[in-house]
């Protein structure tokens, strides 16, 4: 399984705010994708996931390419958006349900109890969405971004809102999912960087200052990835 970004760009109105980002990912990596505010990263995020087109530039998975088959290619991707907007009035199951049903899964209520006990949400699968903390909230949409177990997971700042336990969760969850999927997440978080990634991508004004595996960046530039981070997005 492969993705491959080639010359990616987007602008809104006359801002650019992607500008011919190339580059390619692979099943059994996690991947960080960092960035100041407004660097572009989310922008990035939604035109993979199919939410946008590009203005230019192509984005394939495993060979398909994602905005002339967004259908097709949406089977096998799990998004997790900034804002995880969710139904609020519904219970944590039965939300589920639904999901099952929009991607047609067999075996539904196991694949149910499997994605309950994989991201936590045992003791809270019969309360309404509504009542749960901001962290269970968070775990609900991981659980929603890969109930259909995806190939290709895009996680925007998936661990906001996460106590230190469930953190720990989470981290050891997108490690454990990138033995069959390709994982690329969005955080502000560097110490969830250096815990779980492989290899980092770095925006800066939309475009990519940095794509190395991560001990690769450590020793180039022999200093915290917190230092690094301020020399590429000064």
């Amino acid at each position: 399984m492969s993705l491959i970004v080639e010359q990616l760009s987007k602008s809104y109105s006359n801002q650019l705010a992607v500008d011919q980002v190339t580059f390619q990912l692979k099943q059994g990596q996690v991947v960080g994708f960092l960035g100041p505010n407004g660097a572009g990263k989310s922008t990035t995020l939604k035109m993979m996931a199919g939410y946008l087109s590009p203005d230019s530039g192509t984005i394939q998975l495993n060979g398909l390419p994602i905005h002339q088959d967004s259908i097709e290619a949406k089977k096998i991707i799990g998004y997790l958006p900034e804002s995880n907007a969710l139904y609020e009035h519904l219970y944590v199951k039965e939300y589920l349900h639904f999901l099952i049903k929009v991607h047609r899964i067999e075996k539904g209520n196991q694949r149910i109890i499997e994605v309950i006990e994989q991201t936590g949400l045992g003791l809270m699968q019969h309360k309404k969405i509504g009542d749960l903390s901001k962290g269970y909230k968070q775990r609900l949409g991981i659980a929603a971004a890969i109930i259909h177990q995806p190939k290709l997971i895009l996680l925007d700042e998936p661990t906001t809102g996460l106590d230190p336990n469930q953190l720990i969760e989470i981290r050891a969850l997108i490690q454990s999912l990138s033995s069959t999927s390709i994982i690329l997440f969005s955080t502000h978080i560097l110490q969830e960087v250096t815990a779980i990634c492989d290899r980092v991508l770095v925006l800066h004004q939309g475009k990519l200052v940095a794509d190395d595996p991560i001990g690769d960046l450590l020793q180039k530039h022999n200093t915290s990835l917190e230092e690094i981070f301020k020399l590429l997005t000064h």
